[in-house]
């Protein structure tokens, strides 16, 4: 138990719990869908915390689905193997060995090790890539060249989201059980496609009609340019901050994401700071901020 809890009057203990509760019975029975990725997966305390919210916001009643990433893990993997993970825009060059590597080292190692964290909790999670009961059906990500739109780069087996089949993701989640799914989908000729995590989060938040999907960043959510955090966006002051530079880089995918599932019927998009401990409980069962709401209007 945490030290800090410890020295809390059991007065107050009662208190944070009775406030809890208004939002305890507004989301239950809410689907949530959780973006798990940064030092949320990579320090060990943040790991053991994240898993116990997933866990109780499951015994209070809300339906919360993982998706995660793991660019870091699949960097060291292919380190190992001797082999350099190149980049175009951003974007993996995902060959037919690297993407040999990324579906052993997302379906198989990170999943695994998301679904034991989640059941040592107490909790009962199952492991799922796009192919279980084909849930995402996937094309080949063509990448138009920045600087020259009539231009094309090739960068593999990276894939962009055809459909969602959320059948199976819905028959776990209204039995016991937590879905943890890897971002690989499948294509007509069964090959695999390597997807964005962001993406794949914010496709099934808006397939499955999330009450919210939360994105777990490195940051404490989308600054200003004075580096002050903006706790509100509406889809018109992104395009602002967009235009002017204030979001770039990784945000980008993380952002056009958000907008796209709000817009979608997701009632709010949250990119949250994953560095803080208990993050989820905080952000879901509180009144407390802890990142950027996004709504489509």
């Amino acid at each position: 138990m945490n030290t800090a809890t410890h020295s809390i009057d059991p007065r107050d203990k009662a208190e944070i719990l009775a406030q809890a509760l208004p939002y305890i019975r507004r989301f239950h029975g809410k689907t949530m869908v959780i973006k798990y990725g940064g030092n949320a997966m990579t320090d060990p305390a943040l790991q053991k915390a994240f898993a116990e919210d997933v866990v109780l916001l499951k015994l209070v009643g809300i339906k919360p689905i993982v998706v995660h990433g793991g660019g870091p893990q699949i960097d060291e993997a292919l380190n190992r193997l001797g082999k350099k993970g190149t980049f175009i825009q951003g974007m993996r060059v995902t060959d037919e060995e690297t993407m040999e590597v990324v579906e052993w080292v997302l379906g198989g190692e990170v999943q695994q090790d998301i679904v034991g964290l989640i059941n040592a909790a107490g909790g009962k999670a199952v492991g799922l890539t796009g192919r279980d009961g084909g849930l995402i059906r996937a094309r080949k990500l063509r990448l138009a060249d920045k600087d020259d739109p009539s231009k094309e780069h090739d960068i593999g087996q990276v894939g962009e989201i055809d459909s969602i089949d959320p059948g199976v993701v819905q028959a776990l989640q209204d039995d016991a059980f937590i879905p943890v799914i890897s971002p690989i989908g499948f294509g007509a000729h069964n090959e695999s496609y390597n997807i964005n995590a962001d993406l794949v989060a914010s496709k099934l938040a808006e397939v499955l009609k999330a009450e919210k999907l939360l994105m777990l960043t490195n940051i404490k959510g989308v600054l200003d340019k004075e580096g002050q955090l903006l706790t509100e966006l509406t889809a018109r002051r992104i395009d602002e901050l967009v235009e002017d530079g204030t979001i770039s880089g990784g945000m980008l995918p993380k952002i056009a994401g958000a907008i796209d599932a709000a817009k979608c019927g997701v009632n709010a998009v949250h990119i949250v700071d994953g560095r803080v401990p208990h993050v989820l409980l905080l952000e879901i069962l509180t009144d407390q901020a802890f990142g950027t709401m996004i709504r489509s209007h």
